[in-house]
């Protein structure tokens, strides 16, 4: 099969597509031919070194990649059998093996793809979509009548963090360039916020604001959050500044690192079969093209999500 390897951490230089052979399945795992593989942030900061670099940087052949949607051809599993048509996020923050032809998978961080989504909308709501819902649904418990804060609201993360916060009932705004105002209103946002000119300054009372971006705009969200109110940051851990702030404006901020879920995956699936929950596709590369699809994503201009197909 074709796989792409990372030789040495770096720029897109470093990979090097290889015929191997398919990787071997193990009791509860399944055998995935795949269709399309998504694109993430964490996948350039692995390749230049950072991310889960250190986690995986022993493996041979060392191939990046976590998000897959397929279909089954072999199966060591009770839940899957060949034929079935199946997506997820596998072995994350592990060694995912997804840029290859042919993955093995865990049967437990998987779902089945709803047969309303393509392969490419499934595969973007794996690691972006698992992200969203661990913090707003299982970790912020977001309720009903909320205020809800999404920073970059039109990307990866964000833009299923304005339909699972709407799916909840909450009361969202999302922040983003101007340019994206209609797309960030379009997923359901109560408000926009144009983060390169509008005063955040005049929000108040947030209950839960999730920040895709940093420390400095945790920062800068700190005194917006209501008493008691929740802000989850996805990009790295707190710094002390960011911690002893939140401690004098008696905020709760913490950081959260998306983990493999199957329960969560049928949940997600669920919402996509149900129509609460939407894929946007900016892209879809070639899985020729690893080096376009990686620098489209440095851009920092992603709106949804970026894709290889097969």
């Amino acid at each position: 099969m074709k796989a792409i390897l990372l030789q040495k951490p770096g720029g897109t230089e470093n990979f090097e597509y290889q015929d191997i052979h398919k990787p071997a399945i193990h009791p509860g795992e399944v055998l995935i031919e795949v269709k399309a593989i998504s694109i993430n942030p964490v996948d350039i900061k692995t390749r230049m070194g950072k991310g889960v670099y250190g986690r995986i940087k022993d493996e041979s052949p060392l191939i990046l990649g976590w998000d897959v949607s397929g279909l089954v051809v072999e199966s060591l599993s009770d839940e899957y059998k060949a034929g079935d048509e199946v997506f997820g996020m596998i072995r994350f923050p592990g060694h995912g093996k997804a840029y290859a032809e042919y993955v093995a998978a865990p049967a437990a961080h998987l779902a089945k793809k709803p047969g309303n989504v393509s392969h490419e909308e499934a595969v973007a709501a794996t690691l972006a979509a698992l992200t969203a819902y661990q913090v707003i649904v299982e970790q912020a418990q977001v309720k009903d009548g909320q205020k809800v804060l999404i920073h970059a609201a039109s990307g990866g993360v964000g833009h299923y963090a304005v339909q699972v916060a709407k799916s909840l009932g909450a009361y969202v705004i999302g922040t983003s360039s101007e340019k994206n105002r209609d797309f960030v209103l379009g997923l359901g946002a109560d408000e926009h916020i144009d983060y390169h000119t509008a005063d955040l300054d005049a929000l108040k009372d947030i209950d839960f604001a999730l920040d895709a971006l940093g420390d400095a705009n945790v920062l800068r969200t700190i005194p917006l959050m209501k008493k008691g109110g929740t802000i989850i940051s996805i990009p790295s851990g707190l710094g002390q500044e960011v911690v002893e702030a939140a401690k004098v404006n008696q905020v709760n901020a913490g950081f959260s690192m998306v983990q493999s879920s199957g329960e969560n995956m049928k949940a997600i699936a669920d919402l996509l079969a149900n129509g609460t929950l939407r894929s946007h596709v900016s892209t879809a590369f070639s899985f020729d093209d690893i080096t376009g699809a990686h620098q489209q994503i440095e851009s920092g201009r992603t709106v949804g999500k970026i894709v290889l197909t097969f």
